[in-house]
């Protein structure tokens, strides 16, 4: 059924709440998780934040399925649903469904024993390696003051993780499907928010994880101004900030175009940070590594999947006439970030750092199917999308389940070694990831490469996929150095433990199990992700 059939049988209100519904679900219940953040008692506010969330995000991804075939635009234009809007959304939610649930593990905390120090605590011996809850018990005090400890003995959840959540998450979809640039922004504002305040919350390395929220928000200022700037250039060219407005007025005059390359590249500025391409990948590592480890994965996975998806849509829908200008830069945006990204990663010692530069170069893959510019790209961006946000939330939840003595995250790569003979399931499915990242065969993330290599063949960039074939293989060279870690190394004398909660041993089993399934039988989502590639214009 598409926009038109729908709009002979219902009225004009009734469609554009029905195309909206996503995001209306999802925004309505950060609404109502808001008024129970305030309102309701802490003894069942945790419990009811949950449920709320994840029936929100359930219920949005029923009516992104719903809508499964529809194409239309909503609130004059702004808004377009279509098949990529859709396939995007499905995605985000799915990811936000994963990140909910393993921002909502509650494990067995260390026990307070005794002071040891100014903003320090010994740990009774029977807790030790328990604590699973990544985030601080009350996020006003200062760290390691007298104020936190107390919140910690009483047990306090902070609960306003989850509206926080949720109101980033209707940002996220409503951000791929923004049909004008002012709605793109208020969409990018809505989503940056609530991250930038969800990366302070750690509740251990509080000061890093503060340090990392205030680098992410000042950056990402810095880029939102870029973005507002480049939105100015375009409506100074097109006198019309809609997409398909400013694809006519270059069609019109396609030979007087300056200012709508200028806006293209301020425009591109704000949506290459959100992606963490180079040269604006600096913030990745560090906010990646001080940020809690679940937000690190919804962020990690979502934020990618939706400023992927608005990018395509202003590269495919408002200046498809320039793109003979944009695919030179792009393609030399995607080698260096896809060279910077496997260098990079080669020197880290931390693991969440590693995953970071990963995530940067597997950011250079991905442009390597927007420089296709056809529709082979844009199939192979969608089904590269799914396998890169499941395998990353699954890697980071890896990641968390690994603990030291005090119970922290054991994120030094020298603490994994032996990880193989202690704990051979988690190591095993920690090499899946890696092994999928580095796109080796029967995974997805070698089916991902394989498809946005054969979209730059098709579009005539061959040496994009000379130069990723080789950023693979300097890529394949750390994971694989990790496995060995594992595998072939004896532990150390402070070997951490492994802890099992429930929650996040479901979104690593639910994310390897994707891994393998897209790996082996891909072809059903490659055939949705080529149905999906469709725009309204």
């Amino acid at each position: 059924m598409n926009g038109t059939t729908l709009a002979a049988t219902i009225p004009a209100p009734s469609i554009e709440y029905g195309l909206l519904s996503p995001m209306l679900i999802v925004l309505g219940a950060g609404v109502i998780s808001v008024l129970v953040e305030a309102f309701m008692g802490r003894r069942f506010r945790f419990g009811t934040q949950l449920l709320l969330s994840l029936a929100g995000l359930v219920a949005a991804l029923v009516a992104v399925v719903l809508l499964a075939g529809t194409e239309g635009t909503a609130m004059v234009g702004a808004v377009a649903v279509d098949g990529v809007t859709l396939f995007l959304q499905g995605t985000i939610l799915v990811v936000a469904i994963l990140g909910v649930l393993f921002m909502a593990e509650r494990g067995a905390e260390p026990r307070v024993e005794a002071r040891s120090g100014p903003g320090t605590w010994s740990v009774a011996a029977a807790t030790l390696g328990r604590g699973v809850d990544a985030f601080t018990p009350q996020a006003s005090s200062v760290p390691g003051s007298a104020m936190e400890r107390t919140a910690l003995r009483a047990g306090i959840a902070t609960t306003e993780v989850f509206p926080l959540t949720l109101l980033a998450v209707g940002g996220l979809l409503l951000f791929p499907a923004s049909n004008d640039l002012l709605t793109m922004f208020v969409a990018l504002e809505v989503l940056s928010l609530p991250l930038y305040l969800l990366c302070g919350l750690a509740r251990r390395k509080r000061l890093l994880s503060q340090e990392a929220a205030l680098k992410y928000f000042l950056l990402g200022a810095f880029s939102s101004a870029f973005f507002l700037y480049g939105v100015a250039l375009l409506y100074g060219q097109a006198g019309t900030v809609q997409l398909a407005g400013i694809a006519d007025a270059i069609a019109r005059h396609p030979d007087n175009a300056m200012l709508a390359l200028l806006g293209v590249a301020m425009l591109a500025v704000g949506l290459l940070f959100k992606i963490g391409t180079v040269p604006f990948q600096s913030w990745v590592p560090d906010v990646y590594q001080g940020a809690p480890t679940p937000i690190t994965a919804f962020m990690a996975a979502a934020t990618k999947i939706a400023a992927v998806g608005a990018l395509l849509r202003v590269l495919q829908v408002a200046v498809p006439g320039l793109r003979d200008d944009w695919r030179p830069v792009l393609a030399a945006i995607a080698i260096a970030t896809m060279a910077v990204g496997a260098v990079m990663a080669i020197t880290q010692t931390d693991v969440k750092r590693m995953l970071a530069y990963s995530s940067v170069a597997h950011a250079g893959f991905i442009l390597t199917g927007l420089v296709a510019a056809n529709d082979k790209g844009v199939s192979a961006i969608l089904f590269y999308l799914v396998a890169y946000g499941l395998g990353t939330v699954g890697a980071f939840a890896v990641v968390s389940l690994v603990r030291d003595a005090a119970g922290d995250e054991a994120t030094t790569l020298s603490q994994w070694a032996g990880l193989g003979r202690r704990s051979p399931w988690l190591a095993s499915v920690f090499a899946l990831f890696l092994l999928s990242f580095a796109g080796l065969p029967l995974t997805s993330g070698f089916v991902s490469k394989f498809a946005v290599f054969e979209a730059a063949a098709a579009g005539d960039a061959a040496f994009l996929v000379i130069v990723g074939v080789i950023c693979s293989a300097i890529a394949a060279f750390f994971y694989i150095r990790v496995i060995v870690l594992m595998f072939f190394t004896d532990p150390p004398t402070d070997a951490p433990t492994v802890v099992a909660p429930f929650l996040t041993t479901t979104v690593v089993t639910f994310g390897a199990g994707a891994t393998i399934v897209l790996g082996i039988f891909p072809q059903m989502l490659l055939d949705l992700a080529d149905r999906a590639s469709t725009f309204v214009r």
